[in-house]
């Protein structure tokens, strides 16, 4: 992709401003439910599976929905972020409306325009960056997505101690709006709404057809890989974010501590999303990839053998979940190709990563009601973990050797 031209000052400001809190948004509503998961379940009826699946239905959008992303995204890359935290907002107030119906209705509203959200970022990254920036941009932009979550863990509980769960969980909206309004200071009412006449992210070869390049894209090996091991990291994210509040109340903390202990997992994932980087620009995309896998497996081991040093696992897994993200987005733009490229690969990877990422949540949820205990689901959280480590060393590899 040829770099970027330079840009104003302001503009450019204005640009990372926006990609910064459309990364909080695309995360923050769905982990908002994590610290109000005992009070939704005691309010509506229901089981752990089924709050576990408010948190789980969005990322099963984010691997159904990915084909409807890329179609937005060649509508404009502009028009697909405006589209998709516009979306996202109206999916937050549905599903605050009250009552299981709208949670469920929104929470797949939600889904939808996030996953758009999801697949953009990184092509606009990718097209406003040069090459030597767009790592470091890269841990900027996963940084900011622990950021949003990081805020709504630990500002959810006591928001719905004063204004019940249901205006607790539509705070996170707020990151939409200020999103919106930044996108629009950088492009223009006009551009930030109008869909482009010609695909945005175009490849830089004027004469290859849609067609082809998709096709290389779907029958390339390391995308699959890469997208295997993004499902690891998907499926311990999810699974460990959902879980980690009611993981700590049964140990003993109430439900504000848990979720104020939470949030040191997700801020320690601000430092991850930056520290990566570093290591794969100065030592290596492999270095990278062993040293998230490493910090990642401290998390569930580290809980089975020594929860009362949570503090550790929480700070070493949350810096490691962090990196994990940023890695394989690393490696998606590592890969090459064009801005076309880039959209059909970031969607394949993630559509395949969180296929399986999306079982997290409820799995974990329903093996702990079922055993009444903490240790099987936290194994299941170790084989998501040597997924990613195994896989993603492969991809690694053949990157250094290409």
């Amino acid at each position: 992709m040829t770099p970027a031209p330079s840009r104003p000052g302001r503009r450019l400001g204005f640009l990372v401003v926006s990609i910064v809190l459309a990364a909080a948004m695309l995360r923050a509503p769905i982990v908002a439910i994590a610290p109000v998961a005992t009070t939704m379940r005691a309010d509506l009826g229901v089981s752990a599976a089924v709050v576990g699946l408010l948190t789980t239905i969005p990322v099963i959008a984010f691997a159904v929905c990915t084909p409807l992303a890329i179609a937005v995204i060649r509508r404009g890359a502009d028009f697909a972020l405006t589209l998709s935290m516009v979306g996202a907002i109206v999916g937050c107030l549905i599903r605050s409306a009250g009552g299981l119906p709208a949670a469920l209705v929104g929470t797949a509203v939600l889904g939808v325009f996030l996953t758009i959200g999801n697949v953009v970022v990184p092509v606009v990254i990718a097209r406003e960056f040069p090459p030597h920036r767009v790592h470091m941009m890269t841990g900027v932009y996963t940084s900011s997505i622990n950021v949003g979550t990081m805020s709504v863990t630990l500002a959810t509980a006591p928001l719905a101690g004063a204004i019940g769960w249901q205006g607790a969980i539509a705070v996170s909206a707020v990151f939409g709006l200020a999103a919106l309004a930044t996108w629009a200071a950088t492009h223009g009412l006009r551009g930030a709404l109008l869909p482009a006449h010609a695909p945005a992210p175009a490849d830089p070869e004027p004469g290859t057809a849609a067609v082809p390049r998709r096709r290389s894209v779907l029958r390339a090996g390391t995308t699959w890989a890469l997208g295997a091991a993004f499902a690891g990291q998907a499926f311990a994210y999810y699974a460990m974010t959902a879980w980690l509040p009611t993981l700590l109340i049964d140990n003993g903390f109430g439900s504000e501590a848990a979720g104020a202990i939470a949030a040191v997992f997700q801020v320690a994932g601000i430092a991850g999303g930056l520290l990566s980087p570093l290591i794969t620009t100065r030592v290596s995309i492999l270095a990278g990839v062993l040293a998230v896998a490493i910090g990642w497996i401290t998390v569930p081991i580290g809980f089975m053998i020594a929860p009362e040093l949570w503090w550790l696992w929480c700070i070493v897994g949350g810096a490691a979940q962090g990196g994990g993200l940023t890695v394989v987005f690393i490696m998606v733009s590592a890969l090459g190709g064009g801005g076309r490229e880039m959209a059909s690969r970031s969607g394949l990877v993630q559509g395949v990563g969180y296929a399986l990422g999306a079982a997290g949540p409820t799995l974990l949820g329903g093996v702990h009601e079922w055993t009444g205990g903490w240790t099987l689901p936290l194994w299941i959280v170790v084989v998501a973990v040597v997924l990613f480590g195994t896989v993603g060393s492969g991809v690694a590899l053949r990157l250094r050797r290409s």
